[in-house]
């Protein structure tokens, strides 16, 4: 993600189509291992997990171009189907979610190929995400928890961290969102990370 001479590197649409698709295959591998490692936090109800299995989805974003960051967020969604708890109705909305933000983050990138491109289209990402996760929530995936637990019991979950928030869009605004905004950030972090080591591999 730094600026490069003419040459210094194969361009995207210099490579081959069976590379793409093999980094693709491998990096869809990897963000389905990194969505069953999971895990709580305290400052969210135990029901939100922590996962960082969009940051393959990113690397893809930023090597091959955006829309083969998307098709590594549907393969691994689509991977974590046959565990789903929501009859694929949380891998869907996992999904948008990731879509969004590795797709806005990679188009970025492509317009500005600098580190700063990659930040700023990550930020830029993050935000989408996380303003995306509102109606999401709000209209999908808990009214489909809601079958499976009272919506009092789910919000009495927040109420529980803090007693202040009072609805469903109390919960979402002053937790869900900013959650999301928290963990895209996670993946651009680690995506900064361990970039510059796997780029042999993403670009060769």
């Amino acid at each position: 993600m730094n600026e490069k001479k003419p040459g210094a590197r194969t361009s995207r649409s210099a490579q081959p189509l069976t590379h793409k698709l093999t980094v693709t295959a491998m990096l869809s591998a990897v963000a389905a291992v990194l969505m069953f490692i999971d895990f709580s936090i305290p400052i969210v109800p135990s029901f939100i997990k922590l996962d960082v299995s969009e940051l393959p989805g990113l690397l893809a974003s930023f090597s091959l171009g955006p829309v083969y960051g998307v098709a590594v967020i549907f393969i691994k969604d689509l991977i974590n189907v046959a565990r789903s708890t929501t009859s694929g109705v949380g891998e869907f909305c996992n999904f948008l979610l990731g879509a969004v933000f590795v797709f806005a983050a990679g188009l970025v990138y492509n317009k500005m190929k600098s580190r700063k491109g990659a930040l700023v289209g990550s930020i830029i990402g993050a935000i989408a995400m996380a303003a995306l996760s509102y109606p999401i929530n709000y209209y999908i995936t808990y009214p489909i928890y809601a079958n499976f637990m009272p919506m009092e019991g789910i919000i009495g979950m927040y109420q529980a961290i803090l007693p202040s928030v009072k609805t469903l869009s109390d919960c979402l605004l002053v937790f869900n969102v900013p959650f999301t905004f928290v963990k895209g950030m996670l993946d651009v972090a680690l995506t900064f990370l361990i970039y510059k080591k796997l780029s042999p591999i993403l670009h060769r």
